[in-house]
């Protein structure tokens, strides 16, 4: 794959987030797990507003199709059957954690296919709202 943009990741979402992958044996986890070893680590307070957190929603494109898409970055308990709720485990949820608005990452998904996702607002993020405890 081509470089992979900066990751930024709390310190809460890292615990959880590497027990998660600890648990999971998918190909999806696998690759999450990639990612938070190349992630720098950032107390919740220090996290930039404009980075995907976990519970954050995210408006991303596209990049083959410019098709824009909203969702809430969440744990798979939370995720629901509709895509406004999406989980970190699903392929397209481990591409979005920890890019920055305007980072573009290219992405593996089933069909073993490579897709380009290009993060464009961050409409709500938990940490600079000031809500530490989702």
């Amino acid at each position: 794959m081509a470089q992979q943009p900066s990751l930024f990741i709390t310190q809460q979402d890292f615990d959880k987030l590497s027990k998660l992958v600890e648990n999971t044996r998918t190909d999806t986890a696998d690759l999450l797990a990639d990612e938070l070893d190349r992630a720098t680590i950032l107390p919740q307070q220090e996290i930039p507003p404009n980075v995907v957190t976990m519970n954050s929603t995210v408006r991303f494109q596209d990049a083959a199709t410019g098709a824009e898409s909203e969702v809430t970055l969440v744990f798979p308990q939370d995720a629901t059957a509709g895509r406004s709720r999406i989980s970190v485990l699903a392929p397209v949820g481990a591409a979005l954690i920890g890019l920055r608005v305007g980072d573009l990452i290219s992405w593996p998904v089933p069909n073993g296919r490579v897709r380009q996702l290009k993060a464009t607002a961050v409409l709500y993020q938990p940490e600079a709202a000031g809500d530490f405890n989702l």
